[in-house]
């Protein structure tokens, strides 16, 4: 899990909000304080489900979450805000679990529609990765919006950067198949290591925003730092404005905005649980893990936690599993691994060194793992199958989860109403295709208005 500490950083670190400000304050990127709150509040959160839940489940900052709050969120309003949405999010969630109602809501919505927002979130993030990676560009010269690679008209892959970034792409595929332990954070090393190598040798730069160094590094200078350990700076924690975000996008638009973040955070915690649970043998005889309620308590708490320190929401990680493969089967391990990550907090400087084309061949990987769940949708069934692809597809080409949910839960009641089926929609679901109507027509919906 220790791959988060990079990523977090780099998905966080660069985006501008509406202000053109960035996370932590400052002119530039602080990627030191992003990864030392990230480490802190992973640490905090896994020793918390160790301890009260008893169960080797580990908490970190959701990727494809990250995401969704850097490029979807923070760009319409400021960043105060759009971690105060996610305090928001985590307080819902902890509600819904403490009155049962997240059960309810987990029922609502079709197994295979909840697969179908997985899997378009790992094509989200893998797409996100091959741009950061100057692997894919855009190219400036409509209709065509992107490329292989450079600009230019021929377009084709260019400089070392983009070099380096297959070197790692392909490292992280050959230690993930040769089933080597800790393969995510072994590639970034290494590739981290062969890219100040490359950089000392060349001297190529950072690419610049008129686009005149356009074969330099995307994001990050490899170059070793002047302290490999330092004193943790923590200048995101306390960094959110629980209700600013209602006054910059308007309510209903925050509330959809907070809807989309539960969704994402609601499921993916159930699964992963059950699965660790699965993996663990500890699940009943109906396939519920024991202390269900403590656990989704622990998570709750933990995505407000992550909002709290301006690091994004914190969920159960589904690598959890590497542990139990080693036998874990009880709280211990979590303790362990939080431990772990409060000692990584004074490593924070490093991940200044460590450019995108290091990290991002984890987040092509990770997308993969996220698509593999594809294969639990009946494309044969028009009812789902449809509203699947929507959602899939949709999310990266429009880079936006809550676009793919939304397109996703429209179609869904819209094919269930023509065939005749509308009373098999579930109550809530009715009120969720609503307020996504009001979401995609908000423009026109306001200028009637006014």
């Amino acid at each position: 899990m220790a791959y988060i500490i990079v990523l977090n950083p780099l998905i966080l670190g660069f985006a501008q909000d509406a202000d053109g400000k960035f996370l932590g304050g400052g002119a530039g990127p602080n990627l030191p304080a992003i990864a030392a709150g990230t480490a802190l509040v992973a640490g905090l959160m896994t020793i918390l489900m160790g301890v009260a839940a008893n169960y080797p489940l580990a908490l970190a900052t959701g990727l494809g979450l990250n995401a969704f709050v850097a490029f979807g969120i923070a760009s319409q309003m400021t960043w105060a805000d759009a971690m105060g949405l996610i305090v928001l999010e985590g307080v819902v969630i902890l509600v819904l679990v403490l009155t049962g109602f997240r059960e309810a809501v987990f029922h609502a919505v079709p197994a295979q529609l909840k697969i179908a927002i997985s899997v378009g979130i790992g094509l989200f993030i893998a797409l996100i990765g091959l741009v950061d990676a100057g692997f894919v560009r855009r190219t400036g010269a409509p209709p065509v919006p992107v490329q292989l690679g450079s600009a230019s008209p021929s377009g084709g892959l260019q400089g070392w950067p983009v070099a380096v970034f297959a070197f790692g792409l392909l490292l992280v595929i050959a230690l993930w198949t040769l089933r080597v332990k800790g393969a995510i954070l072994i590639s970034i090393l290494v590739t981290t290591i062969v890219a100040i190598i490359v950089e000392s040798i060349g001297n190529f730069g950072v690419q610049t925003p008129d686009g005149k160094n356009p074969t330099g590094w995307n994001l990050t200078l490899p170059a070793w730092p002047d302290k490999l350990v330092d004193t943790p700076h923590f200048d995101t924690v306390g960094h959110f404005s629980l209700f600013g975000s209602f006054g910059d996008v308007g309510v209903i638009t925050a509330i959809l905005l907070v809807f989309t973040l539960m969704l994402a955070d609601f499921f993916d915690t159930m699964g992963t649980m059950t699965a660790i649970g699965a993996e663990a043998g500890l699940l009943d005889e109906d396939g519920v893990p024991p202390n269900t309620q403590r656990i989704l308590v622990v998570d709750s708490i933990a995505a407000a936690a992550g909002g709290a320190a301006g690091v994004s929401s914190n969920t159960s990680y589904i690598e959890s599993a590497s542990g139990v493969g080693e036998g874990a089967r009880t709280g211990l391990a979590s303790v362990v691994t939080g431990v772990l990550f409060l000692l990584a907090i004074f490593l924070a400087p490093l991940v200044s060194i460590i450019p995108s084309e290091a990290a991002v061949p984890a987040l092509v990987l990770v997308g993969f793992l996220m698509m593999q769940q594809v294969k639990g949708i009946d494309f044969d069934d028009p009812e789902i199958a449809i509203p699947a692809f929507l959602t899939i597809i949709l999310m990266p080409f429009t880079y936006s989860i809550t676009v793919g949910i939304g397109a996703g839960f429209l179609a869904y009641t819209f094919i269930k109403i023509v065939r005749g089926k509308a009373g098999l929609i579930h109550p809530l679901l009715w009120l969720v295709s609503a307020l996504f109507i009001v979401y995609f027509a908000i423009d026109p919906i306001t200028g009637w208005l006014t």
